[in-house]
């Protein structure tokens, strides 16, 4: 009788815990498990993830949690789960994207939490609105140096003239006038090996490098460059006004706060991040624009007016000029808004509730800025192409519309938005002020692959283009 006592203790005890736990998991979201242990629905996810997530969110409503690769990844579509990603303070940015920047860039976890706050401001205030008068004069020259290989006539396709334009623009404005390129051999030599990081690098952020080879090698390749380049990088000032660059700001802090060995680490982060979407919006921005007839009619009249009809000349765009230019503006914000990343993302880090589900800490929660954006109840006709919707934004106060997340949101919105916005409206005006351009082929649909970044087009886009007389 004594050990019966005790044991039915222990079975009542077990069934009590057991009882708990599963109401606790009834209240959790719906879960896509998959049966594959550690991988679960990671194949299946991995196939055409924009495709995945919009299914999920038809068959299992505005909220669900996806398991892939071992991590569970929670979705919120409505505007309840979107005010917790971000607002609530259970939710952290910097946890959530430590071990990305760790696989992709191989910096350490401790390294980049204690960098990243101090970096940010830095970047922020270089970059931001007050500043964006400095990087105008630069970038005006640079993309005329650049324009100027195109020569008077040509075709080929429209990404790899963008990419050939602005891999040059961004590096020798951002980090050091002569650290690009200016052989044709090493020129195609880094146009290889970044398009290799770009293409891979969400697979680089989740799988062992043995892997992914090519991709590996991409990744040395550009330690390796920077490693080399850096002490001539940090010597160069500007013979303007002794001012740093970008990347010799960064440096600074990095040898200033932990030492010299993270250097090259940080350099191939801060590169990924310059052209890997600015690159692509330009591409599509120029898309959208030439295959939409009246939008490049009304376009190719704002630039007139603004600088007059001829091509020849090598016009310099100011703050003022950009200002009269709106509807350009509006068409790369357009292009952003239906070009969205696929996801972005917080980790929690305390329990949260959302639309009466408990999110556990340790779940990374995901909002998708490309399909928020193709919601009708925030934006009306929301695959249409419709750069006047944007008349509603506050621009002037550098507010965007109501629920557009592309440059994320809160305390850690990306700190380059306004360079990169002024980069791809000055991109545009140069190019469509030189040429007279046309699109050989239809728009191009956009890879299936990605979540992160502004998607590439899937298949070839030609562009013929011939210099205004």
């Amino acid at each position: 009788m004594e050990l019966i006592f005790p044991t039915v203790i222990i079975i009542l005890g077990c069934l009590a815990l057991f009882l708990l736990l599963q109401r606790k998991n009834l209240r959790r979201p719906p879960c896509i498990r998959g049966w594959i242990p550690w991988i679960g629905v990671g194949f299946e996810f991995g196939k055409a993830p924009l495709e995945f997530i919009e299914k999920a969110r038809i068959k299992y409503g505005p909220i669900f949690t996806v398991f892939a690769m071992g991590n569970r990844m929670t979705f919120v579509t409505e505007e309840e789960g979107i005010n917790v990603f971000l607002k609530s303070k259970k939710v952290d940015f910097e946890l959530a994207v430590q071990n990305i920047v760790y696989h992709t860039a191989s910096i350490p976890k401790n390294v980049f939490l204690a960098l990243h706050e101090k970096l940010y401001i830095m970047l922020k205030g270089k970059m931001g609105t007050v500043n964006l008068h400095q990087f105008t004069g630069q970038l005006t020259e640079e993309l005329h140096e650049q324009l100027e290989n195109l020569g008077t006539h040509g075709t080929m396709d429209l990404n790899n003239l963008v990419r050939h334009l602005l891999y040059p623009v961004t590096v020798n404005t951002l980090f050091n006038k002569s650290w690009f390129p200016t052989n044709k051999k090493k020129i195609k030599e880094f146009h290889q090996y970044f398009q290799a990081y770009d293409e891979d690098f969400e697979y680089g952020s989740q799988l062992p490098e043995c892997l992914l080879r090519n991709w590996s090698k991409s990744k040395k390749w550009f330690l390796e460059l920077f490693e080399k380049n850096i002490p001539d990088i940090k010597a160069c000032k500007s013979a303007k006004d002794n001012s740093m660059t970008l990347l010799q700001a960064t440096l600074d802090i990095v040898e200033m706060e932990t030492s010299k060995e993270n250097s090259p680490n940080y350099g191939l982060l801060l590169l990924w991040a310059s052209l890997s979407n600015a690159v692509p919006v330009a591409f599509w921005t120029l898309a959208y624009v030439l295959s939409h007839p009246d939008i490049h009619k009304a376009v190719m009249e704002g630039i007139s007016s603004v600088f007059g009809t001829a091509g020849k000349d090598k016009i310099k765009v100011s703050e003022d000029d950009l200002e009269k230019l709106l509807l350009i503006k509006w068409c790369v914000l357009e292009t952003i808004r239906l070009k969205a990343p696929g996801v972005i993302t917080r980790k929690v880090v305390k329990p949260v509730e959302i639309l009466n589900y408990i999110i556990p800490s340790g779940d990374l929660l995901m909002l998708s800025p490309f399909w928020l954006h193709r919601n009708p109840k925030y934006f009306p006709e929301p695959e249409l192409f419709k750069p006047e919707r944007w008349k509603k934004a506050n621009l002037e106060k550098h507010s965007f519309l109501d629920c557009f997340v592309a440059f994320g949101s809160g305390k850690f919105q990306c700190p380059g938005r306004w360079f990169a916005l002024l980069e791809v409206q000055m991109c545009v005006i140069l190019i469509l002020y030189k040429y007279d351009c046309s699109l050989l082929d239809p728009l191009p649909k956009q890879s299936s692959l990605h979540l992160v970044g502004v998607p590439q087009p899937e298949g070839q886009c030609r562009i013929e283009y011939k210099q205004r007389i």
